[in-house]
């Protein structure tokens, strides 16, 4: 059955599935099969016996994992930054044309707006990095902030 986590404390090490048939079914980390521990919201693959959860796989990501889109952005930002493709990538068009413009008319005035572009593609590049994959994609592509 497939179902999303509503609640996981890491202390007691339970939490608490809501099923697609509407039922609630408790979880116990020995139960979980994934490589970290679970959180709110993930989507999940169960078994049920007794009202409890059991086998518990986290579902994969439909569109590709939050984890290959982050590196792929950052690399964007990183050595096409100036040229705003991070932003086309992940669907701020708008903002890539500004960046893209910005960058390319700079050098009318003296190189300073392509600069600024430069320094703005490469913040954004270590944000990209830093930021964990489900914050990435919570902000970035989920909650659609354009700028960092």
């Amino acid at each position: 059955m497939k179902g999303t986590v509503l609640e996981f404390n890491s202390d007691t090490r339970e939490g608490l599935i809501s099923g697609e048939d509407g039922q609630r079914y408790t979880l116990s980390a020995d139960d979980w099969r994934g490589q970290s521990l679970p959180k709110q919201g993930n989507k999940v693959d169960f078994t049920v016996a007794d009202g409890a959860a059991q086998s518990v796989f986290p579902e994969a990501s439909s569109g590709g994992s939050a984890g290959s889109k982050k590196l792929v952005a950052a690399l964007l930002a990183f050595f096409l930054g100036v040229f705003g493709a991070h932003k086309f990538y992940l669907g701020y068009t708008k903002q890539g044309v500004i960046m893209l413009l910005l960058f390319l008319f700079g050098f009318i005035l003296l190189g300073i707006p392509s600069l600024i572009i430069a320094v703005i593609a490469f913040i954004e590049f270590i944000l990209y990095l830093i930021k964990p994959d489900d914050e990435f994609e919570r902000i970035y592509v989920d909650g659609k902030k354009a700028w960092f």
